[in-house]
């Protein structure tokens, strides 16, 4: 990877952003524009004003039975003039059921160029990196296939079962190809985990797809550090890592026993308190990687009492239907990132939110305004309602800069009232302040709306955690009914106005879990087929069956006491 030829081709995409995406739309016309399912509007023209005029905005049940064909064992062109040679899984925890969308080679193509890209950009900003190795906490999980015979799998774990991966050096990485491609996720982590304390003093950096992947390293680490250090004492994997080709890897990674090593590590983590664990155990760490825009913001304050606030680069946005865009500013505050989106990767339009007559074209959305981006790619998404809502924050030459704002149907409701994703981290963000006096810290959090009695109210679940290692979590009821009623005022004033009528709105409920529970649920959710290396928390929770388990797990309940102000 050439640093200044990458810098350089980012300078010219952003500059000719407008040219660039009118030659992806005619490229995606030219080859697809006598489809089936764009026959029916273009009849065979490329034109770019037809397809504005003609096609409509849809969402993922809009086409559903198109793709359905296709991965039945239909020809590709019901939906594509390019070849599908297979399909991304989504997670399904955001959105509540999964989804799978049709895609060929050129996609990794892309993964790879962004992740040159991201890696330039890094390289300018942080000097030194270079010469230090990255502890990745990648995961595959087994790839099934369609009744035709189509691979389908998440898209890291694709990715990482390609052919791509095996043309890629892993020397930057403290793992082996053997621990990444293990299929077993718990073997998976553990041995990153040991291969990276085994090389400490060369990590430059951690990173994983999203922030609470790291948090369940940090969590994996807190229960088994004593069995690692067994395991460095000795020169020996522990027996229960039973992946043959893992296990050789790593056993050669651990090179014999180790007891200074072992004792080391021991020392770190016997501490009281884990604050900084992060750059106690690998001292030559220079910053971490992984999302925190979005939900993912949550994590924020775990990863910086963890890792004694060393950077957080978010480091791009992207999703199963289309690559969007990076953060030329890698080293900026992680509530100030903004996404330059990137105009060789689809054909992007945007619909400002509440006005769904106009829809603009990537280089015409203006400073400020809230958006949501349709998708048109080269593997039969066209005009494709992806649910985000973005706010405009600059431009980058003449590509626009982005703030994820939230998921478009993330809200909670139980009147006429709605509040989204946003409000609620925002609330969030405000409660968990209240706690930090406490030696308290927020480790997972989910809600729904309660309309079970009437009135309806919110529900909101937390898991806390004492930040000393040896203090038992001892909760102050009038703290936790403080937390209640601060998240209460933090939202907005329909909310506050209908829960001053008492039988409207009822009062907003927090309930506390045990320790350990969001790991519980990320475990139930793999193991109906989400990918560790995809899996975000659900903010909302509908499914009785979540529900269920979460109620299991609860500790204790709490109400604000109060109306909050007008």
């Amino acid at each position: 990877m050439n640093l200044s030829s990458m810098l350089k081709d980012l300078e010219e995409l952003t500059w000719n952003a407008k040219q660039i995406q009118d030659n992806v739309l005619e490229e995606i016309l030219r080859v697809s524009s006598n489809t089936e399912y764009l026959g029916r509007f273009l009849h065979g023209s490329s034109d770019k004003e037809l397809f504005k005029k003609n096609v409509p905005v849809v969402s993922y049940d809009d086409v559903k039975p198109y793709i359905e064909r296709v991965a039945n064992g239909e020809p590709s062109d019901v939906i594509t003039g390019a070849l599908v040679t297979h399909f991304f899984l989504s997670s399904g925890t955001t959105g509540g059921k999964q989804k799978f969308f049709p895609v060929n080679n050129m996609f990794y193509e892309k993964m790879l160029f962004v992740a040159a890209l991201r890696t330039s950009i890094i390289y300018k900003h942080i000097k030194c990196v270079k010469q230090g190795k990255e502890m990745k906490f990648l995961h595959t999980r087994p790839i099934t296939t369609t009744p035709s015979g189509l691979p389908v799998g998440p898209m890291v774990a694709s990715f990482l079962l390609s052919s791509y991966l095996k043309n890629l050096s892993s020397e930057g990485y403290t793992s082996p190809d053997e621990v990444i491609l293990c299929p077993d996720d718990k073997q998976s982590m553990y041995c990153h985990l040991l291969c990276g304390l085994v090389q400490r003093e060369e990590v430059a950096s951690v990173s994983a797809t999203f922030a609470c992947s790291l948090v369940q390293a940090i969590t994996l680490l807190e229960h088994h550090w004593k069995e690692l250090c067994d395991n460095i004492r000795s020169g020996h994997v522990s027996d229960w890592i039973t992946d043959p080709s893992c296990r050789d890897a790593v056993s050669a990674i651990l090179g014999g026993p180790n007891l200074e090593l072992a004792d080391l590590i021991e020392h770190e983590c016997s501490q009281e308190t884990w604050e900084g664990i992060i750059t106690r155990l690998w001292p030559n760490i220079k910053f971490i990687q992984c999302i925190v825009t979005g939900q993912m913001s949550q994590y924020i304050p775990m990863l910086e009492f963890y890792s004694n606030k060393l950077p957080l680069i978010s480091p791009m946005y992207g999703a199963s239907e289309a690559l969007f865009g990076i953060n030329v500013d890698p080293l900026c505050e992680p509530q100030d990132v903004a996404y330059t989106f990137l105009p060789n990767m689809s054909y992007f339009e945007f619909q400002e939110e509440g006005n769904n007559d106009e829809i603009i074209d990537l280089v015409d959305v203006k400073l400020g305004c809230f958006y949501e981006p349709l998708v048109t790619n080269h593997h039969g998404l066209y005009r494709y309602r992806m649910g985000d809502i973005l706010q405009v924050t600059g431009f980058y030459n003449r590509s626009p800069q982005f703030r994820f704002v939230r998921r478009k149907n993330m809200v909670l409701s139980v009147h006429v009232e709605t509040t989204t994703e946003e409000d609620v981290l925002k609330a969030l963000s405000r409660a968990t302040h209240v706690i930090e006096s406490s030696g308290l810290m927020l480790m997972g959090f989910t809600c729904y709306s309660d309309i079970s009695t009437l009135p309806g109210h919110y529900v909101i679940y937390w898991e806390l955690k004492a930040k000393n290692n040896d203090v038992t979590v001892k909760l102050d009821d009038k703290l936790m009914v403080e937390c209640c009623c601060v998240m209460e005022e933090s939202f907005n004033a329909l909310y506050r106005r209908l829960r001053s009528k008492h039988d409207s709105i009822g009062a907003l409920e927090i309930r506390v879990m045990q320790e350990g529970t969001f790991y519980s649920l990320m475990e139930y959710f793999i193991s109906q087929g989400a990918s560790r290396s995809q899996y975000k928390t659900p903010i909302c929770i509908s499914s009785p069956h979540v529900l269920a388990i979460l109620e299991e797990k609860v500790i204790s309940r709490y109400f604000s006491d109060k109306t909050p102000p007008l």
